[in-house]
């Protein structure tokens, strides 16, 4: 893809302002764990592989300028820098693992000097950022064998560039099956409430010429019931030991269209998103945002004063629903407790 949404540049983390898209295409740079943080809440980065990057390079930020004197303190210090980004976002494992990743790059090199380990953790940064793009070409190319030509694909929310270091996840399948000169129609929920589908995955559709069409959410399921969609792909924050998978809010009523309609649902991430750690999606924390994104609409509020509001970003599909899991080494199928096992090597 011609433009990196997130990228190591003076010491600075340089991202794309996903808040001001479509209208402007505009970057911030972010040079404390403060704005890191608040980048991260406000959405101004999103999306779970592209979360995972900014932790790993809020760290860096962090400690840069650190004044600790010994070992142990820079560590203390590089603990709280971790404890405070990862109280960002719950749901999208890949902050934690990032966080984690860049933790042990600290323990594993103490007999090293101060200056050296900050050099450790940055080039520990830069090779969880470079990791993911190749991860999501590897996503790409594997998932492109599931697009027939002449298919129609329909998408939630957005798992292309923007939600990744580059390429995507859910949308790599369709940048891959152009490339291989497949002819791919993609049909776009909108995603409310904060529009990701119609503002990102629509802006970043129509710069790679595929023909794509913006639907309300509710639009999905008349489609389906025409025979309009061939094929549902997501993307996820996190995937947990059965095959549930947590994507935003209003994914698991699309995996229930598409079982009815026979329609096959696909869920692409990297293993990066997956956790094994946990059983099943019961056992996956859900954020719950403000209320203010569902009771104003463009700047004006569109529900009366008082109105008790529910606002989970996310929702967890069960694995049931889920035709196959497509990672950077392979499409994963039912049993999941199995396959999912097989392509972690266990």
């Amino acid at each position: 893809m011609p433009i990196n949404p997130i990228e190591w540049e003076n010491n600075r983390i340089k991202i794309i302002d996903q808040t001001q898209l479509p209208h402007k295409l505009k970057f911030l740079y972010l040079d404390s764990i403060e704005k890191v943080k608040d980048a991260i809440c406000k959405m101004k980065v999103r999306g779970a592989p592209a979360l995972g990057v900014a932790a790993a390079f809020g760290v860096v930020v962090g400690v840069q300028d650190s004044t600790s004197r010994d070992f142990n303190q820079f560590k203390r210090e590089v603990e709280g820098v971790c404890r405070f980004l990862r109280s960002s976002r719950p749901t999208a494992v890949n902050l934690s693992w990032a966080l984690d990743r860049m933790y042990r790059v600290v323990v594993n090199n103490a007999e090293f000097s101060l200056d050296k380990i900050k050099q450790k953790l940055a080039e520990e940064a830069l090779c969880i950022m470079e990791e993911d793009r190749q991860c999501n070409r590897a996503i790409g190319e594997k998932g492109a064998s599931l697009i027939n030509d002449g298919d129609t694909v329909l998408t939630h929310c957005n798992a292309g560039v923007l939600a990744t270091a580059g390429y995507g996840t859910a949308l790599s399948i369709i940048y891959q099956a152009k490339n291989e000169g497949k002819k791919v129609k993609v049909y776009v929920d909108e995603t409310r409430p904060l529009l990701q589908g119609s503002r990102l995955t629509c802006w970043e559709l129509l710069r790679e010429a595929i023909e794509v069409t913006l639907i309300c959410d509710s639009v999905a399921g008349e489609l389906m019931r025409e025979g309009k969609i061939n094929k549902v792909v997501v993307g996820a924050d996190r995937v947990v030991a059965n095959g549930d998978a947590a994507n935003k809010i209003g994914t698991y009523s699309l995996s229930v269209l598409a079982k009815e309609n026979k329609v096959a649902f696909y869920v692409a991430c990297p293993l990066s998103t997956i956790d094994l750690s946990i059983a099943s999606g019961d056992e996956i924390p859900i954020e719950i945002r403000s209320d203010e994104e569902v009771t104003t609409f463009c700047g004006r509020r569109c529900a009366p004063e008082g109105v008790d509001v529910y606002n989970p970003a996310f929702d967890i599909t069960p694995s049931r629903y889920i035709s196959a899991i497509i990672t950077e080494r392979g499409i994963c199928r039912a049993p999941y407790e199995e396959s999912l096992r097989i392509i972690f090597g266990g």
